[in-house]
């Protein structure tokens, strides 16, 4: 009988102690954090200033000090111009640089990209999947450009993607003489990606779910 009681004893310990281990594991583990693009050029005095973009990157920096704190995957994308005549993001100008909110440490992966799309022709995917990410959390510039290619391009690759709105920023478009101002161009883009492609919300929405 006293052998039995002990067996049941370990056995209570062990799974008590699995759960215990499950629980301080982090949820978000397999999440990554994806900044597009948050460079010089499109900011104030850079050949492609966008509307917001400076609250744009301060909340994305709210985002990127949560990942830090919890040591999760960081990767910053930055375009570099391959094009020719381009007039933003030219190779080995300040403009192209990483801005200073959102500047990378030297343990953060940072990926050349050359197309809106930031997986076409760069090693983004193959490094999601060696790091067995299947989350992305999502922030940066143009909304209507890249941040709204990569996302899409992310939902086909089978990723589960949250756009966080308002650390993106983006600029006025024209079509058939008419201006379409930033503020409807972002809200737009992220409308369209809200649902399907990805949850779309704001840096105070996954701070307080956090």
């Amino acid at each position: 009988m006293e052998h039995l009681l002990f067996i049941f004893a370990i056995v209570c310990f062990s799974q008590t102690f699995v759960f215990s281990q499950q629980k301080q594991e982090n949820p978000k583990m397999n999440t990554a954090l994806i900044l597009i693009d948050i460079q010089n050029d499109y900011f104030e005095n850079g050949t492609m200033p966008l509307a917001g973009s400076d609250k744009a990157s301060l909340n994305a920096l709210q985002i990127l000090d949560e990942f830090r704190a919890d040591g999760l995957p960081i990767i910053h994308i930055q375009h570099i111009a391959a094009r020719p005549g381009a007039t933003f993001f030219v190779p080995q100008t300040k403009g192209a640089e990483i801005h200073e909110n959102v500047k990378p440490k030297d343990n953060e992966k940072v990926i050349i990209k050359h197309f809106p799309n930031s997986f076409r022709e760069t090693g983004l995917l193959e490094y999601l999947k060696n790091k067995n990410i299947t989350g992305l959390v999502i922030c940066g510039m143009m909304t209507h450009m890249c941040v709204d290619a990569t996302t899409r391009a992310a939902k086909d690759y089978g990723f589960n993607c949250t756009v966080i709105g308002d650390a993106c920023a983006t600029r006025d478009l024209e079509i058939n003489g008419e201006t379409v101002k930033a503020a409807d161009v972002h809200n737009g883009f992220l409308a369209a990606l809200n649902g399907f492609y990805a949850l779309v919300i704001t840096t105070k929405q996954y701070l307080e779910e956090k």
